[in-house]
């Protein structure tokens, strides 16, 4: 093209020189016309040279291109991707995780008890349980766990957790609960009442600083640990050991589940111990069965769990024996808990959920949003606390306990809760000195957790 416009410049001069002139005139202007072409033909050479540079940068640029793509298939990106399971997961190649985690337990209801024994009864609310926390994974097999309760303006750590696992065994390090049984290890989110069985609370199981390990493989589990007490009440002179066996084979469609724990604790000289229990609900401070506060050496205690899931219908039963040793006195003092349950699901395809040897949450096959109404689970407990041996008169509670579960989505939940207790030897009489009576209670609960 550039040499086209020298032809043209050089033929319109042509046509000037040709156009009557003095000889003087033509000849500069042939001179001018030399000029002229050989400075075009320096402007053509460099437009090729361009061209030729251009060209080379194009293909150079295609060729890192194809090598950058190749790379890029070739290699795995270390890219982080983010998942949700209730709130944002983070994950990334490398192998680390970081989920923040919380729950939110809102308790209103009411307590009747007969008017006579003097009791604060009536309606109540509480703020039953407001967690924050994370947890994840480090590369190299280790997790994180840390997690704390800030319900009622009281700051309490619950998990405090670093972890390793390598192939079927899993070590936790920090503050956590012991390995006390099937009721007690299953979450507060995926029980079927209110409130766990009487003896879990009364009989102090409660998450301790200690190290533990879980072996698991196929169906069976065995756990054992070793620990000092609560973070908040730091002693270093209590220790306690507690172990635990589960067998969970599966059936056709029917998940089984049989366990038993053992439990050792021993006590520092001065230490008392005191076995009570609220009334069903933890938005009331009365306890009618109480064995007032005991001297104690040590404490031990074992248990039997059992459980069936298949399909809608699930049922459980546990029994905790549990022994105390005091000084000055012969013999121990045994107490008694324990429950049966059954529950069914009246919506259809749901089914309780189960994990690593406890109950786990539930989903709905059909939730709220999706087109469903969720999932209903009927489901009804007898439940049983003895406070009384020998010379320790702490009382007896017998509860009959029903409760009607609504979970619109995985991570939703209204619980109504009904409860019966009737007592012997409760601790506040009536004004005719009667200590055989019953209380009712009537609870509800809303949940969200993340």
């Amino acid at each position: 093209m550039t040499r086209k416009v020298s032809y043209l410049l050089s033929a319109g001069l042509l046509a000037a020189v040709a156009a009557p002139a003095s000889a003087q005139e033509q000849e500069a202007l042939l001179q001018e016309l030399a000029k002229m072409r050989g400075e075009m033909a320096q402007m053509a050479e460099r437009m090729e040279n361009l061209e030729s540079q251009l060209a080379e940068t194009k293909t150079q640029t295609e060729t890192n291109a194809a090598e950058v793509k190749a790379v890029a298939e070739a290699e795995p990106s270390n890219d982080a991707s983010i998942g949700f399971k209730g709130a944002p997961e983070i994950k990334s190649e490398g192998g680390w995780s970081f989920k923040p985690r919380g729950r939110l337990q809102y308790d209103a209801g009411i307590v009747d008890a007969p008017d006579s024994t003097g009791r604060d009864d009536g309606f109540g609310n509480d703020v039953r349980r407001a967690r924050l926390g994370v947890a994840g994974d480090i590369p190299g097999g280790f997790g994180y766990k840390f997690e704390v309760d800030v319900a009622n303006s009281d700051l309490t750590v619950t998990d405090a957790i670093i972890s390793y696992e390598t192939g079927n065994v899993d070590v936790q390090v920090g503050q956590f609960n012991n390995f006390q049984g099937l009721e007690e290890l299953t979450s507060s989110l995926h029980t079927s009442f209110i409130e766990r069985a009487a003896f879990t609370d009364a009989f102090n199981f409660i998450r301790r600083v200690g190290v533990g390990v879980t072996y698991g493989e196929g169906d069976v589990l065995v756990q054992g640990g070793v620990f000092t007490d609560n973070m908040d009440r730091l002693s270093n002179q209590n220790w306690s050991a507690n172990g635990r066996v589960v067998y969970m084979p599966k059936i056709g469609d029917a998940q089984l589940h049989f366990g038993g724990s053992a439990h050792y604790r021993s006590y520092e000289d001065g230490n008392t111990v005191r076995y009570r229990q609220r009334p069903l609900v933890g938005f009331t401070s009365e306890r009618f069965i109480n064995t007032g506060n005991m001297d104690a050496e040590s404490e031990s205690g074992f248990g039997l769990e059992g459980a069936v899931i298949a399909g809608s219908f699930h049922a459980a039963i546990e029994g905790r024996w549990q022994n105390l040793d005091m000084p000055m006195v012969a013999d121990t003092a045994n107490f008694f808990g324990g429950y049966a349950e059954v529950g069914y699901f009246l919506t259809k395809g749901d089914t309780r959920g189960y994990k690593g040897g406890k109950f786990d949450r539930t989903k709905p096959a059909n939730p709220v949003g999706e087109g469903g109404m969720g999932s209903l689970q009927l489901n009804v407990r007898y439940d049983r606390l003895d406070l009384n041996d020998g010379t320790v008169i702490g009382g007896t509670q017998d509860g009959y306990f029903a409760s009607l579960v609504w979970k619109p989505t995985d991570y939703t939940m209204l619980l109504a809760n009904y409860g019966r207790l009737e007592y012997g030897d409760a601790v506040f009489p009536t004004v005719t000195g009667n200590r055989d009576y019953g209380v009712d209670v009537f609870a509800v609960r809303a949940q969200i957790d993340f």
